[in-house]
């Protein structure tokens, strides 16, 4: 069997636990390029990363290589893996483009694939045919208490993992990468055949923004309160938080419905975000009657805190971190793509809107979002626009 040569780009929760579970496949090497630099030291300490496992057993790695600089991390890769958060993906996609092989189809993606990840690798890799770019739909476990360079606890795992591919890719190259991820994760790797059933499938952006809104937005139990203790994102769900992420997902499926009849496209993957839940964890969901009831009892997302950092001005408790990824991801590059698209479509997103203009002005405004990449013509070809 040939070696196949990883290079994981983030060293957060996705990275180390892919990293860990790689290195336990024969053959298998693996590079991480990250900027934490306790990971790095810790590498060159030779000290291993641990996997703490659901039913308490432990794994243990050491890894290739572990760096701050890209080419060393890249530039014999046969598969890219792209974890950091979405904001951070440009400056990634720049940092290793120059370093990338030329000479061998490299196949480049990113864990979750979300926020339109194939239009943001096109911009960024321009006259680049050797590379295959693809994402995968969501992350293969769920992944918590991170220790950086030491350990991660893993949470639930999905029994199925989606893969789509840029539209540009030819049939033998996904062919190469269902291969490459099946070696990787095993035989629940699935190709999609469009990447807009990645791009639109419910997640993070409605998900963490509609328990937010629900907790301290303008209605909610903790508006302008301080919490008195870290809590968990899903056991304490408010019935707030539920409900907007309903209305939200149901006018996430109508953008879908609008997409799908307009361009043509099969987009019958796409499920509610309730059914995508019970799709992915089925029996670590005790009760499956509400979307409250299957985020409360869903042991996959057991202990999960939420992002929180102490209050100001030596005050006790804590409020919800404005820097979190929760906002300069899931509201900067995912709902935020949302409203675009349904505004090209003159489609109404309400309650999808009212979350984001708020999520907005906690965050203090926007620095950057997916408008920088999200191709200015769609939905139309670009042979259309020109």
């Amino acid at each position: 069997m040939n070696v196949l040569k990883v290079a994981i780009c983030g060293g957060g929760r996705t990275g180390h636990l892919n990293a860990i579970l790689f290195k336990q496949l024969p053959n298998v090497q693996v590079s991480m390029l990250t900027g934490n630099l306790e990971i790095i030291e810790r590498h060159a300490r030779q000290t291993p990363m641990r996997a703490l496992l659901p039913d308490g057993s432990t794994l243990e790695a050491r890894l290739d290589r572990v760096t701050t600089d890209a080419r060393t991390a890249v530039e014999d890769a046969d598969i890219v893996i792209i974890t950091v958060p979405a904001h951070a993906r440009p400056q990634t996609l720049q940092a290793i483009a120059p370093h990338l092989s030329a000479s061998k189809p490299v196949y480049i993606g990113a864990i979750p694939g979300f926020c339109g990840f194939d239009w943001l690798a096109e911009a960024a890799l321009p006259d680049r045919p050797n590379l295959v770019i693809w994402g995968m739909k969501d992350v293969p476990h769920t992944a918590f208490e991170l220790a950086p360079g030491r350990s991660i606890k893993m949470g639930g795992g999905k029994s199925k993992l989606y893969v789509a591919t840029h539209a540009r890719e030819s049939q033998a190259s996904r062919r190469q990468l269902q291969e490459m991820l099946t070696r990787l994760y095993g035989p629940c790797v699935t190709m999609l055949e469009n990447y807009l059933e990645i791009t639109l499938t419910p997640g993070n952006p409605i998900m963490h923004s509609s328990v937010i809104y629900g907790l301290i937005g303008p209605y909610g139990q903790w508006h302008r309160k301080i919490f008195p203790q870290p809590m968990c994102w899903w056991t304490e769900c408010p019935e707030l938080g539920a409900y907007f992420l309903e209305r939200m997902d149901q006018e996430s499926q109508e953008l879908c419905t609008v997409i799908s009849q307009r361009l043509g496209i099969d987009l019958s993957s796409v499920k509610s975000l309730k059914q995508e839940i019970v799709d992915a964890y089925g029996e670590q969901i005790r009760d499956q009657s509400s979307m409250l009831a299957i985020l409360r009892t869903n042991q996959a997302y057991n202990d999960i805190l939420a992002p929180m950092v102490p209050a100001a001005d030596n005050r006790a408790g804590y409020v919800i971190e404005r820097e979190s990824r929760a906002f300069n991801e899931d509201v900067a590059y995912g709902l935020v793509l949302l409203v675009e698209m349904a505004r090209r479509f003159d489609l109404k997103v309400p309650y999808i809107e009212e979350v984001l203009h708020w999520s907005v002005g906690y965050m203090q405004g926007l620095r950057d979002s997916a408008l920088d990449y999200f191709p200015s013509h769609w939905p139309r070809p670009a042979t259309a626009a020109a």
